[in-house]
């Protein structure tokens, strides 16, 4: 099984590297683009054979160590 987790900053969170990048593609003539916001891609090969046990203990370690729950939410998807 694989995790995939998807960590982005909440609503309202100041996010400097989105906007860098934002003004960064308006410079290369990407017009029309309003807004970017940054986040990170984690993808975790897994052990576990049932679904359910796997999403809780991601879960575990995104509350623990790979997402910053004060400013960042996350999301999970587990596949085979």
């Amino acid at each position: 099984m694989k995790a995939k987790v998807h960590v982005t900053l909440k609503p309202g969170v100041l996010d400097p590297q989105g906007k860098a990048v934002a003004h960064a593609l308006d410079a290369l003539g990407f017009s029309g683009v309003h807004g970017v916001r940054q986040g990170k891609f984690i993808e975790i090969d897994l052990g576990d054979q049932d679904p359910g046990g796997a999403q809780a203990r991601v879960d575990a370690m995104c509350r623990q160590l790979l997402a910053n729950t004060v400013i960042e939410d996350y999301a999970i998807d587990i596949v085979d």
